[in-house]
């Protein structure tokens, strides 16, 4: 079989999800490039590669050399080496450095790097921090490339090996080798197929308890990501039977095995066993029990309140602010500051703000301690102006802390220091926030969810709201009457039509539009017209201020395509204006971007939105701004971490949860279909403040406003609220 050494000079095509790349090779002593092509996972300009294959010739492009296997390896030449430092590979040295390092070493750059990293202070401009970071990234560098040649048959990409490496360290080889599925239960972005055909390569038997295992842990993974706490037993078995390629029996016998070691947890309602995964079943036990304890520990409060004159704390609060609350208002205050814990909810214009607020007040009358929060930074934001007291995210009034085992520093043994907790925006909240939540709040104080139940639930597992409501166990206070401002509002009756099953009006409206287009192509090219040039030019508004809403993330008029076009037309490539390419997508200075998990080390979360401020090549960083209620906060990503960044010129109508835009833009077409029901719409139309663009078929927005059909979600805290209350 051939074997090819030369130096990669160009990549004329590269696929990131496959790695498939087309390539231009210079091989020594040779004038013209050769045409290489193969997967070639993480390969950069400059690098020495060592290739084994076969010549081939291509119908269209000629003679080329089909790579079966590939290896990099160091170049030996000056000219090859100052490639293969400024090329990129190695943060801390750019094209300038890395010829000065040449300069200086010529053939011996590489050795004095890895023997004698001290004799780099010979160079001009290079100083103790620069040498330390160039010597950790080189033997990054080593361990990576060594961890990739094990990968490369796998097809586990560049960053996700080094997101392996940044996990278990030196140990990383011995991890993949020898426990394969530790890799899809504690590696975002690895998949239990791919560490299980890692797993087979090592010998690991089809039906061996621990591959039944990790697959019984995926299954269920896979069910967090549909909101379930847990799956039913006889759910649960032929879902892993059918991934694993095993049969029900043996799945049943290893779960009974696990069960037992503690790594899953068995409940049963009614003879009816239920399976979830051992964190969840805990935060949902911790949910119930924790509100329990507090229902039935004295308030510290309370009393204060029922001695009250409330009728002329009433004409008081008319006098002083203007408005006369409504029945339901003042019911929903007395409750909330008399009763230990509750729930408001109602739709948009019905008084939960102004009610929240005038609970802030007559506490702050009283000299009582709150606190407010809400799941999203987006918001604590809107929850603090429209209150006009502190605000913060969940995430950081429990005071995150990476030392902690669950992140926090408030717990139990270290409560909030508060006589009454509001969470705003509660439907938001998952079952694991909710427990992290409540354990933190002292058993004495009140607790009082904000929330509208009719929108969508948390993107994580659980339905807290609905199921607080629903338990009967928890006071409630619906309210359900429009003020007469709000009612003057095209957003907000439509979205009460929307809301009760009916086709709002779609024309006639001054803040609620529809343009109709035919096909999902069309409609993106005129979801783009208006948000680059229409809306602007006619409403006098900032293209910042409008956001782009969609159902589902694929298609011609999905997140992704729409996202593109978004950027191009919003944000287009310049000179002058840094980026970074990074898999299909570009991120350049200017662009909207979405955190898009939990990120507990650089303490951004899932849902936070920023903009790209800076790209630095040479220090392999993408710089990302986050405005938040207490001001701006930058977060420095490593090229690594990029993947945890999307694009946000449009986002799933999930993910805008908690926020509030002033113009909502929304295509809704057939091909929407599947994922068109009224909480979605509902939600969308509700996230925005002045204006709402609709765009698409009109048989697609008649469709979701009649499709009530909620997908029902396995949890189990209104049972255990029942059973408990």
């Amino acid at each position: 079989m051939p074997i090819l050494t030369g130096s990669l000079e160009r990549i004329t095509f590269h696929n990131p999800d496959t790695g498939y790349t087309v390539a231009r090779l210079q091989l020594p002593g040779k004038k013209q490039l050769v045409t290489v092509v193969g997967k070639f996972m993480g390969v950069q300009v400059g690098e020495t590669l060592q290739l084994d294959g076969d010549w081939t010739a291509h119908p269209s492009h000629g003679r080329q050399f089909q790579a079966n296997h590939w290896e990099s390896v160091l170049p030996a030449d000056i000219d090859g080496i100052r490639k293969y430092l400024g090329s990129g590979l190695i943060k801390g040295i750019g094209p300038v450095m890395a010829q000065r390092i040449v300069d200086v070493f010529g053939a011996e750059t590489l050795q004095v790097i890895e023997s004698r990293p001290r004799k780099l202070y010979e160079v001009p401009g290079i100083g103790r921090k620069r040498i330390d970071d160039i010597v950790q990234a080189w033997h990054e560098q080593r361990d990576i490339k060594a961890l990739m040649a094990l990968l490369q048959t796998y097809e586990i990409t560049p960053v996700l090996a080094i997101r392996i490496y940044r996990a278990y360290g030196e140990r990383a080889l011995e991890v993949v080798q020898q426990t394969p599925y530790r890799l899809s239960d504690e590696i975002f972005g690895i998949d239990f197929e791919s560490a299980d055909q890692i797993a087979q390569t090592q010998g690991v038997r089809h039906d061996d308890p621990w591959r039944v295992g990790a697959g019984l842990r995926h299954v269920l993974t896979l069910a967090l990501s549909d909101g379930h706490c847990y799956l039913p037993l006889e759910e649960l078995v032929p879902r892993a039977a059918k991934l694993l390629q095993v049969g029900e029996e043996r799945v049943r016998a290893v779960l009974a095995e696990i069960d037992v070691a503690g790594e899953i947890q068995l409940d049963e309602v009614d003879g009816v066993p239920m399976i979830y995964l051992l964190p969840f079943y805990r935060a949902e036990l911790g949910v119930a029990n924790a509100i329990r304890a507090i229902q039935f520990t004295p308030s510290a409060i309370a009393q204060r309140f029922r001695n009250l004159d409330w009728q002329a704390e009433w004409q008081r609060i008319q006098q002083a602010q203007g408005i006369e609350l409504t029945s339901k208002q003042q019911e929903a205050i007395k409750t909330v500051l008399t009763t230990k814990l509750c729930v408001l909810t109602g739709g948009p214009g019905t008084g939960k703000t102004q009610t929240t607020r005038t609970i802030i007040d007559l506490l702050n009358r009283q000299r009582c301690r709150y606190v407010l929060a809400s799941p999203t930074g987006r918001a604590a934001k809107r929850l603090s102006e429209a209150s006009g007291a502190e605000a913060k995210t969940i995430h950081r009034l429990l005071e995150y802390s990476p030392a902690t085992e669950s992140h926090f520093r408030r717990d139990r043994d270290n409560p909030l220091l508060a006589d009454m907790v509001v969470i705003d925006e509660a439907s938001m909240l998952d079952i694991l926030l909710c427990n992290n939540l409540l354990k933190a709040v002292p058993p004495e104080a009140h607790v009082l969810f904000v929330g509208d139940a009719d929108q969508l639930p948390s993107v994580g597992p659980g339905n807290v709201l609905r199921d607080l409501i629903d338990s009967w166990a928890v006071p409630t206070v619906h309210l359900d009457v429009i003020f007469r401002q709000a009612a003057d509002s095209g957003i907000i009756t439509s979205a009460h039509k929307i809301n009760h099953g009916q086709v709002p009006a779609l024309r006639g409206q001054a803040d609620f539009f529809f343009f109709p287009r035919p096909t999902p192509e069309l409609s993106a090219e005129m979801v783009v017209e208006l948000v680059a040039e229409r809306i602007p030019r006619r409403f006098g508004i900032d293209r910042q201020a409008i956001q782009v809403l969609v159902p589902m993330h694929r298609g011609p008029a999905g997140v992704q395509a729409l996202n593109g076009q978004l950027q191009a037309a919003l944000n287009p490539s310049h000179p002058d204006r840094p980026e970074k390419s990074w898999g299909t997508m570009t991120l350049r200075v200017g662009d909207r971007v979405m955190q898009v998990r939990n990120n507990y080390d650089l303490d951004v979360y899932n849902g936070d939105v920023g903009e790209v401020v800076a790209v630095d090549r040479e220090a392999q960083t993408l710089t990302v701004r986050y405005d938040e209620v207490a001001g701006a906060r930058l977060v420095v990503y490593e090229w690594s971490a990029l993947d945890e960044l999307q694009l946000a010129y449009a986002m799933s109508i999930h993910k805008s949860q908690g926020a509030e835009y002033p113009v909502v833009v929304l295509p809704l077409v057939q091909q929407h279909w599947a994922l068109l029901q009224r909480n979605l719409l509902y939600t969308a139309v509700t996230r925005a403040k002045s204006l709402v663009v609709l765009v698409g078929e009109e048989r697609a927005i008649v469709h979701a406003v009649h499709n009530h059909t909620v997908d029902a979600r396995f949890t189990g805290l209104g049972r255990r609220l029942r059973v408990g209350g």
